[in-house]
């Protein structure tokens, strides 16, 4: 054969490959405006909170055993209603599993997360800003294991903290209140197989890096109303489908989130069922309608109109616009999270939903946002009265976790400014309550839109607030 012959033969050999090899799943970017509705699957909401409260969506946890040694059962403020036996003694955010081998587990759910104490009272649906993720959670489980004995404990127990041991170093951040669900999420896609979900003890891919990103969790009751999923509006198409990713951290094969989008549609239901609550102070009444004038004029564009006839516009704000901080847009949208979106729109989950970030963030519902706080999307405002007035957000703060120091005139936790950040604070629990706002990923700029109000103005759109 001539070397003419032979480069032909190369190249048909290439193109074999080339038309065998799975072409990997496209990276689509969103653009910024009107985010467009696509259809969701129906629910029965009654069912779908039956299977939030009691079905173990992830699988995998505690022995029981040890945590009846450690913890054990939960004070009445914490237990929640129409929970099957088994659980009636647990927290409403831990549910009981038994698994096919015979184990018996306490495993976490969606609401350890997505409920929360205000004035003493649970709110599900409210977002759980008190959660402590500046320490290495695997290193707590290991300890758990001191108390498992049964054959069947210890194997799930070693399970569960090989997944805790993998993640950790993409989930410890450095402020309590500040949430790592999305970098969780994107360490778990790193071990897992996309087509198969099977783990490996070693990443597959490139893990995120290994600080995350400040952020605040949204409250349920604004599902309802979004026609996309996070605040880059990543989560396009079934949000049914997107809401199970959390069952990665114990789900090893497609049969197993099989069986959870089997009820998914009405854990769905019931999420867009949720009315926020009634503001629990008294407010002026004229104030108000003067305040709901000002944000009509000033406001409603992006975040809608709210009363007898509500309006809202599904818009993403282009980062120029908005100014807030860029790093979870930009590590979505600009490139570096591309391998994470082909491995969710390659995978089962990919199948009625899609991964498209877009360059932005959503302005959300304002339904119930006086309960919300701190705000913008990674918490680093500590009120509504600041959110309104850029210039007086403090670099450094720190504020209370007690769900019954609110402060009803700024619509925030009570909070302290310092004049500096965690340098030269030497106590641990003081130094990790502090918000450093110039830390990447925490900066508090942007949204700079209430500048340009009177006092009297933003103080009348507040009053407003308090009515939603």
């Amino acid at each position: 054969m001539n070397a003419t012959g032979r480069a032909t033969s190369i190249m048909a050999v290439v193109l074999l490959l080339s038309a065998c090899a799975p072409e990997e799943p496209a990276v689509r970017t969103s653009p910024t405006g009107t985010v467009p509705a696509t259809p969701q699957r129906a629910g029965n909401p009654d069912q779908g909170y039956r299977a939030l409260v009691n079905e173990a969506y992830i699988s995998c946890g505690m022995p029981t055993a040890a945590w009846r040694k450690t913890l054990g059962p939960a004070p009445p403020e914490q237990r929640l209603p129409g929970r099957v036996p088994g659980n009636e003694e647990l927290p409403y955010s831990l549910t009981r599993h038994r698994t096919p081998a015979g184990a018996d587990l306490v495993v976490s759910n969606c609401l350890a997360c997505h409920a929360s104490f205000f004035n003493g009272q649970l709110v599900i649906g409210l977002g759980n800003e008190n959660l402590d993720f500046t320490e290495d959670v695997s290193a707590r489980a290991e300890a758990a294991g001191a108390y498992v004995e049964a054959e069947a404990d210890v194997a799930e127990w070693k399970r569960w903290v090989a997944v805790l041991r993998a993640t950790a170093p993409y989930t410890t951040t450095d402020t309590v209140g500040v949430n790592p669900a999305i970098s969780a999420t994107l360490a778990l896609l790193a071990h897992r197989d996309s087509k198969t979900l099977a783990w490996s003890d070693t990443p597959l891919m490139a893990p995120p890096p290994p600080t995350p990103a400040a952020t605040s969790v949204p409250p349920w009751w604004r599902m309802g109303k979004k026609h996309a999923m996070f605040y880059n509006t990543e989560g396009r198409g079934d949000q049914a489908r997107i809401m199970m990713l959390g069952a990665l951290l114990c789900a090893d094969d497609v049969a197993t989130v099989k069986a959870i989008d089997a009820y998914a549609p009405d854990i769905r239901a019931y999420l867009v069922s949720l009315k926020p609550p009634q503001w629990p102070f008294g407010v002026e009444g004229k104030l108000v309608e003067r305040g709901r004038t000002v944000f009509e004029r000033t406001c409603a564009a992006c975040h809608g109109t709210y009363g007898a006839s509500p309006t809202y516009p599904n818009l993403v704000v282009d980062l120029a616009t908005i100014g807030t901080d860029p790093a979870m847009a930009r590590f979505a949208a600009g490139g570096e999270g591309d391998r994470f979106s082909r491995w969710f729109n390659g995978s089962y989950y990919g199948e009625m939903a899609e991964s498209a970030p877009a360059m932005g963030y959503i302005a959300p519902p304002l339904d119930g946002v006086w309960a919300t706080a701190p705000y913008l999307h990674n918490g680093s405002v500590p009120t509504l009265e600041l959110l309104l007035d850029s210039p007086r957000r403090p670099a450094y703060w720190t504020r209370s976790f007690d769900s019954k120091d609110y402060d009803p005139a700024t619509l925030g936790w009570r909070f302290r400014a310092l004049p500096q950040g965690k340098a030269g604070v030497d106590q641990r629990e003081e130094r990790k309550r502090i918000y450093d706002t110039t830390l990447p990923g925490y900066s508090n700029a942007g949204h700079t839109f209430g500048d340009a109000l009177t006092a009297d103005e933003r103080r009348a759109v507040l009053e407003y607030l308090k009515t939603l």
